[in-house]
């Protein structure tokens, strides 16, 4: 990076995170900490909802997606647009109406302690470890940029957004998610527009015919991860779990002017989210049809590479790198003739060369895993699975100085958007159903409250710090996300349900049905190899259903239930 580029990359983030810091200085008021000003917009709530589910993992690991397998990651949102036409009809107005500040307070009132201790519980432990996933992506960028270890990358990026969501809260949290959003469309849009003027004419149809535009996979194998079915079950109730009943989400629109701009937010995203998702995975195929012509590393995670270059089994990985560039060099003429043949106009023609051209991309493909094999032999511990490295190295080779710390900025303020809005969360959480229950004399100390949110908060930002460093993630960070939301989400969104559309289920059973649910999801998840989507599924159907039997076996209701 030149001195450009750092201008543009230190300027961006801590000028937002300085201006955030500074706005919300003052903030004392424990509504305006904890849900946001009362006077926020239905565009400000729905960039800070769609800010806090972009987080950097979105800009590292779905180029990347993308390059690796195509755009069939699409599929994953099928069911987000339902998802969320539900949360505003059913969701939003009993939140709005309660006045709750959690999500899990509703599950207190319309229940009993426990089940809204296991609820809050279970929020906690989700997305307490998946901070961790999240702060680490970052990481991976200054760590590739510099040449700094990961460890030292994930405590400095950490403690900056600590920094600011610690003094203003959720304030804080929706003004600079503003600006980070603009941040990240304007950068996004840039790289877009910079790898199609690079690009050859016809490098969509390249990237067909080399499978990478397959958006709608119609199988209905369960153990294929991606499918329409999948997609649309799977994932509409992965998404009505996410935005109806986890609190990193609730928060960002429970507050604001009226049930009319948390409504509005909310549709913002229904529109947004599928358009913009297919973007960012179709950048991935065309970065793929760039390094189809432009000469690819063999390993995307340049640092580790060089490291084993440079060692005593040098020579190893020297060799596959030459026999790496030779079949890139054949796969390079094999995709040019495809295209004269494609111009040509001969389908027979452009068959045999379509057919030389997938031939030769299997054989680069075999070379990649011939190194990463190589990897794994030198060193068992390193994480092979290279595809959250592609689109930062596009970033960082290809484009000219400036616009690099822009795309760099991106992907940060991504991190920092989507970590403040979980630290807020977290601190939130912990405080309203934690701490609160069990110092009921403390509720009525607003001035005590904020301050034990705001440690709250930091102590979170602290702990997601310390699952990073120790925590090794070996899937593809947007998939280590969702595998381990897809584990919880399910149960807590069964929970909801129960109590919004089972009047007759009590506390007792649905308790117990949840217990029992988890216990079912994490057991079929560590013996069987289905698509991770359908255990949002399995897990909230487990749970009501087991609801509406235990109350049956119960003599008589234990509990009344509350308000809805």
């Amino acid at each position: 990076m030149t001195t450009l580029d750092w201008i543009v990359l230190l300027g961006t983030m801590l000028g937002i995170a300085g201006y955030g810091t500074w706005r919300t200085r003052r903030t004392s008021q424990l509504d305006t900490y904890l849900k946001g000003s009362s006077g926020t917009g239905w565009f400000t709530i729905g960039v800070s909802v769609a800010a806090t589910q972009a987080s950097a993992i979105t800009f590292l690991s779905i180029p990347g997606q993308g390059f690796e397998s195509g755009i069939g990651f699409v599929q994953n949102y099928f069911g987000l647009p339902l998802a969320l036409i539900l949360v505003c009809a059913v969701f939003l107005p009993i939140y709005r109406r309660l006045g709750v500040y959690t999500a899990y307070e509703y599950l207190g009132r319309r229940f009993d302690s426990k089940t809204r201790l296991l609820g809050a519980g279970l929020f906690l432990l989700q997305r307490g470890l998946a901070s961790g996933v999240t702060i680490y992506a970052p990481a991976i960028i200054l760590s590739t940029v510099l040449g700094w270890r990961v460890d030292y990358t994930i405590i400095g990026t950490g403690l900056l957004v600590i920094i600011y969501t610690v003094t203003g809260g959720s304030a804080a949290v929706s003004l600079t998610q503003k600006w980070q959003m603009g941040v990240i469309f304007a950068g996004m849009a840039t790289a877009f527009v910079l790898l199609l003027l690079r690009l050859p004419p016809g490098a969509l149809d390249l990237a067909g015919a080399m499978g990478r535009l397959e958006a709608v996979d119609f199988s209905f194998d369960p153990d294929r991860r991606y499918t329409l079915w999948s997609g649309l079950l799977g994932g509409f109730f992965l998404s009505l779990s996410y935005f109806g009943t986890d609190q990193s989400q609730v928060q960002r629109y429970i507050g604001g002017g009226g049930l009319r701009e948390g409504r509005l937010g909310l549709v913002f995203n229904a529109l947004l989210k599928i358009p913009m998702q297919f973007l960012i995975l179709l950048l991935g195929a065309l970065v793929f049809v760039f390094y189809t012509f432009e000469r690819a590393p063999v390993f995307f995670n340049q640092a580790e590479w060089r490291q084993r270059v440079a060692g005593p089994d040098g020579a190893r990985f020297r060799a596959i790198e030459v026999r790496h560039d030779v079949l890139h060099a054949e796969r390079r003429a094999a995709a040019r003739a495809w295209l004269d043949a494609r111009d040509g106009g001969d389908a027979r023609v452009e068959a045999d060369t379509r057919a030389a051209m997938l031939a030769a991309q299997k054989q680069v493909e075999a070379v990649r895993r011939e190194a990463k094999a190589a990897l794994t032999a030198a060193d068992p511990r390193v994480k092979t699975k290279d595809s959250d490295y592609v689109f930062i190295t596009f970033v960082l080779t290809q484009l000219p100085s400036g616009l690099v710390g822009l795309l760099v900025a991106v992907m940060f303020a991504a991190a920092l958007g989507s970590k403040a809005g979980e630290l807020n969360a977290l601190g939130t959480t912990t405080t309203i159903d934690l701490w609160r229950q069990f110092r009921p004399l403390a509720a009525a100390d607003e001035a005590r409250n904020v301050r034990t949110a705001k440690w709250f908060t930091a102590l979170w930002g602290l702990f997601a710090i310390a699952f990073a460093l120790f925590a090794s993630f070996s899937e593809n960070l947007i998939e280590a996300i969702n595998i381990l939301g897809s584990l919880f989400y399910g149960v807590v969104l069964g929970i909801f349900l129960v109590a919004f559309f089972a009047r007759k289920v009590g506390g007792t059973a649905v308790f117990a049905a949840a217990l029992a649910a988890q216990a079912l999801v994490i057991g079929l998840y560590a013996s069987l190899s289905i698509s991770y989507l359908w255990y949002n599924l399995i897990g909230c159907a487990a749970c009501v259903l087991l609801a509406l039997v235990l109350q049956a076996m119960l003599p008589r209701r234990s509990e009344e239930g509350g308000t809805t």
